[in-house]
């Protein structure tokens, strides 16, 4: 029987059927109907094991309502981080950067590596060649920058993220988009210059926006998240149902 990954984001829902460690069709859901898609999903297949991974506290309504369609439950969000701490990741870490981190782990064994998460936040973290964290850094992602903008200025208008940009702005538009888009360029570029040893893996929904402006050899992993939680999820069956 297949298990089932649902990662419940700032802004979106991505689900994922698993075998193993393989990862099969992505679903993904942006909206306010959060349980209404989830049930969906559910209704079509019972999978042996749900791996259920939240920004937000998973609360013990909504934990009866998960159980109900599956044989075994994994939680993770800030109240269940059992499971993360046989990793040796620090409590601190949002369930998505631990989970990016087991991934990284096992796709770059052996290697040193810097992991950029771009996403409601901009989140950089490293892990030497022995897989250990060496710690993270945390600033506003692409979109929270320009709505900040608008929000706290009260006079620059909301921009969206440009399809291209020039080194300086020519308008009041150009310049927030150049002034937005080059300063988070600065900030990938001089952590690459401080580790330039690092393997440097993209992750996120603007991972793809970024690596496509970088001079300097990436990996973009789009679903780093999932795969770490299907990592998280083969070991817990090896362990307890094999």
């Amino acid at each position: 029987m297949a298990n089932l990954l649902i990662e419940v984001g700032n802004t979106a829902i991505k689900a994922a059927w698993t075998e193993g460690t393989t990862l099969g069709k992505t679903l993904r859901y942006q909206g306010e109907k959060v349980r209404d898609f989830i049930e969906e999903v559910l209704e079509k297949e019972k999978p042996e094991v749900l791996t259920v991974a939240s920004k937000n506290e998973i609360s013990q309504d909504e934990e009866f309502f998960l159980r109900e369609y599956c044989s075994h439950l994994i939680i993770l969000d800030r109240n269940h981080n059992q499971m993360l701490q046989r990793y040796e990741i620090p409590e601190h870490l949002s369930y998505d950067r631990a989970a990016s981190l087991v991934a990284v782990r096992y796709l770059f064994k052996g290697k040193n590596c810097s992991v950029f998460d771009f996403g409601t936040t901009l989140s950089v973290d490293f892990i030497d060649d022995d897989g250990q964290y060496k710690g993270g850094n945390i600033s506003p992602g692409c979109r929270t920058r320009f709505k900040s903008l608008n929000r706290y200025s009260k006079v620059l208008p909301l921009v969206d993220t440009p399809a291209r940009i020039h080194k300086s702005g020519s308008s009041l538009q150009s310049s927030i988009e150049s002034g937005v888009i080059s300063g988070i360029m600065f900030e990938i570029e001089g952590y690459i210059r401080r580790y330039p040893q690092n393997v440097v893996v993209f992750t996120g929904g603007d991972a793809i926006y970024f690596a496509k402006m970088m001079k300097n050899s990436i990996f973009v992993v789009s679903n780093l998240v999932l795969i770490g939680l299907a990592l998280i999820t083969d070991e817990y069956v090896k362990k307890n149902l094999s």
